[in-house]
């Protein structure tokens, strides 16, 4: 399996999509480049992920930017060692906060390796990730996205990714989770890349970028 991890993949992948599903070439014309938006994997970068959870991407980026600070270097070892206050002052809200200790927690016990992720099935990785509380298949998902290279997932529980499918696609109403997961079944193995696609074309037809990384 080749992991996404340049641009150059991206391109391969977004050329062997479109010819295998060509509904979506005018998409692709649409959305313009494409972004890797891609980062280091670690407990950082999830817990990045974690904030960015059903908050805009400018709330998700000023929040972490003022965690960041707080707890510096954000570890496992220096979260959980950290006094509680720093969740208030960041802006993060309990239930993040329960998320975030929860994952410290299960770093350091390594019922969670987050660095072997990439090499790992995206299935038992998944599981792996949503064994811990407070973290579901979206936040599993999008991990394994950007911070592994995986090139086979599509978060079909994304609201974003459902809008610009179903508009896309002439789907009204929108596409629930479970029926975008089928229709993305399509995309196969390059959903991953589906994904970025329409979440380039969200950015473009409602001018914002909602991708979960900033």
């Amino acid at each position: 399996m080749r992991h996404i991890e340049t641009l150059e993949h991206v391109t391969e992948d977004l050329n062997a999509l479109v010819a295998a599903d060509p509904r979506l070439a005018p998409i692709r014309a649409a959305a313009g480049d494409i972004p890797l938006r891609l980062v280091p994997p670690g407990f950082a970068s999830l817990a990045g992920i974690i904030t960015s959870q059903q908050v805009s991407r400018a709330s998700a980026d000023a929040i972490f930017a003022r965690f960041l600070a707080l707890v510096d270097p954000l570890t496992p070892k220096t979260l959980l060692a950290a006094p509680e206050s720093v969740f208030r002052e960041a802006g993060q809200s309990r239930a993040k906060q329960r998320t975030l200790l929860a994952l410290a927690q299960a770093c350091l016990d390594g019922r969670v390796q987050l660095d072997t992720m990439r090499e790992r099935p995206a299935e038992a990785a998944i599981a792996d990730l949503t064994a811990v509380s407070g973290i579901g298949p979206w936040t599993a998902e999008v991990y394994l996205m950007f911070c592994a290279g995986h090139p086979d997932i599509f978060p079909a529980h994304d609201v974003t990714l459902q809008t610009a499918v179903g508009q896309a696609l002439n789907i009204e109403p929108r596409p629930s989770a479970k029926a975008l997961s089928r229709i993305a079944d399509l995309w196969s193995p390059h959903r991953s890349v589906a994904a970025r696609l329409f979440w380039a074309y969200y950015a473009v037809i409602r001018r914002r970028d909602a991708l979960p990384l900033g």
